[in-house]
């Protein structure tokens, strides 16, 4: 029996929102297993920091200034990353944003921020990678989503929501891409340390709270994040589709 590598060798992996936190993990992780990589970011100051982390791991990258919840952006990523490399084997949907209010509280143009990027983005950049990888018979999709998408968390309704929308999304195109060999998963965090959790963990006694009541007794880095997200990017989760794995530290156990 040949034992499975973690090795995206030859690979082109989208990561849209990768940029910083979670998706900067990613993208620096997939790159260190082979892959080459573009960055789609809203802001391309962060994205081409992270280009250059990556070139300086001797693979190739390209940065696409890029609104996920615009269609033409989308394409225009989608474009720009075929005349670059030719194809696309995998996508990483990790742009998010988040409003933190009670949903009575919310407005109603706050509600369409967020389910516009959060769960149309998603959609959008899906389809859009999903009709080149069709053609080539392959490809991979993994969805960032949260707890909060089965796990009720004041504050974060309308994210929350939208991340339950995804959850479904990537059953549905688990099952309509089968017959093309595409797989899409979903990727559930609880707390990460990145810039866009802040708020929540950088009181140093909320920090302790939030610790001692996860049970493995910390919360997680992006890079714990990215090594799940290797597992579904690479052949070693080859039976793998449909699924979302929920990185929390047996916070909902």
């Amino acid at each position: 029996m040949t034992i499975p590598t973690f090795s995206l060798k030859g690979k082109v992996a989208i990561i849209a929102g990768g940029g910083r936190g979670i998706g900067k993990a990613i993208a620096l992780g997939f790159a260190e297993a082979g892959a080459d990589i573009v960055i789609a970011d809203i802001n391309m100051e962060e994205a081409n920091k992270t280009i250059g982390e990556i070139k300086a791991l001797h693979r190739r990258a390209l940065a696409v200034e890029t609104n996920i919840s615009i269609k033409s952006q989308v394409d225009n990523m989608v474009a720009k990353t075929l005349e670059e490399f030719g194809t696309i084997d995998i996508l990483v949907n990790d742009a998010a944003i988040n409003i933190m209010r009670p949903l009575v509280d919310l407005r109603e143009d706050g509600w369409d921020r967020v389910m516009n990027v959060d769960l149309k983005g998603y959609f959008l950049c899906s389809q859009a990678a999903a009709k080149v990888m069709m053609g080539k018979q392959k490809g991979n999709i993994i969805n960032m989503v949260s707890t909060g998408a089965v796990k009720a968390a004041p504050g974060l309704g309308a994210y929350s929501i939208a991340k339950a929308g995804v959850v479904m999304l990537t059953k549905l195109l688990a099952v309509e891409l089968a017959a093309y060999n595409i797989r899409v998963n979903a990727i559930g965090p609880y707390l990460v340390k990145t810039a866009f959790s802040q708020p929540m963990w950088a009181d140093p006694d909320a920090c302790k709270s939030l610790e001692a009541s996860i049970p493995l007794g910390r919360i997680a880095e992006p890079e714990d994040v990215m090594r799940a997200a290797l597992f579904l990017a690479c052949d070693t989760s080859s039976y793998v589709t449909g699924q979302t794995i929920f990185l929390d530290g047996g916070t909902l156990a």
